[in-house]
């Protein structure tokens, strides 16, 4: 089943209850919330008071991006403000494994993000840990940038890995996703799709919404279909 996750990073914060009333009633299934500090990423956005400020105006899944240094330094902080999932960046852990059992010891679900140019050897051991993965298209700290085409490559090997090892985990892309790419990102492999400008900045939210979720749907259909195909006729011709 394919999610949406609009990101807040690119919604008008003079109207964030409004904007996140529309997106939850045309079918959003997350909230993304980009949490930069500055240093790990070159941007500052917000903490964990602005997550508990929301917290109560949606029932949205919360999908709290922690594009930080010393992320177990505040993952409870968020927790506490209501994040339903922590992802922090393989690039900030030097003890990864450490900070995912820390993450799923507070409730919550926990994924890890990995940069463009970051290889998938790095999560490899951990894949049977982590709800999630999120692979970045662009380079993280700013909303509306090109989606970066290589990381094509990069989820369909993530899918392959997680698949051989017969694992229940959702692959995230974030960054540049659009209309005309969705349906490359879904038949690749992903199944949890962050949209920024391309809800937030559409002249209608809700059908930019409708739009990117029923384009997805369909090519996440038609992958399948192809995929059963496969199965299917070698079967009949034993």
């Amino acid at each position: 089943m394919i999610k949406l996750a609009p990101s807040l990073l690119a919604a008008d914060f003079s109207r964030l209850g409004e904007e996140i009333k529309i997106i939850e009633e045309a079918g959003a299934d997350y909230l993304h919330l980009d949490v930069m500090d500055g240093h790990f990423v070159p941007n500052l956005t917000f903490g964990s008071g602005l997550v508990k400020d929301l917290r109560p105006h949606s029932n949205l899944f919360f999908d709290v991006h922690l594009m930080i240094e010393n992320p177990d330094q505040f993952a409870e902080a968020f927790v506490v403000a209501g994040a339903d999932l922590l992802c922090v960046h393989q690039e900030t852990c030097p003890h990864l494994h450490r900070t995912i059992q820390n993450i799923k010891e507070l409730g919550v679900k926990a994924a890890v993000s990995l940069n463009p140019a970051s290889s998938l050897c790095g999560i490899e051991e951990i894949l049977p840990e982590l709800d999630m993965v999120l692979l970045m298209s662009v380079n993280p700290g700013f909303g509306g940038q090109k989606f970066i085409p290589s990381v094509l490559k990069k989820v369909q090997r993530l899918h392959k890995m997680i698949r051989e090892q017969e694992l229940d985990i959702d692959i995230q892309v974030d960054g540049g996703i659009c209309l005309s790419n969705v349906g490359d990102v879904v038949t690749a492999g992903a199944n949890v799709l962050v949209a920024g400008s391309a809800v937030f900045g559409a002249p209608d939210i809700k059908k930019a919404v409708t739009d990117l979720k029923e384009a997805a749907e369909k090519s996440y259909q038609a992958y399948w279909q192809e995929e059963l195909k496969k199965v299917v006729q070698p079967l009949g011709e034993s």
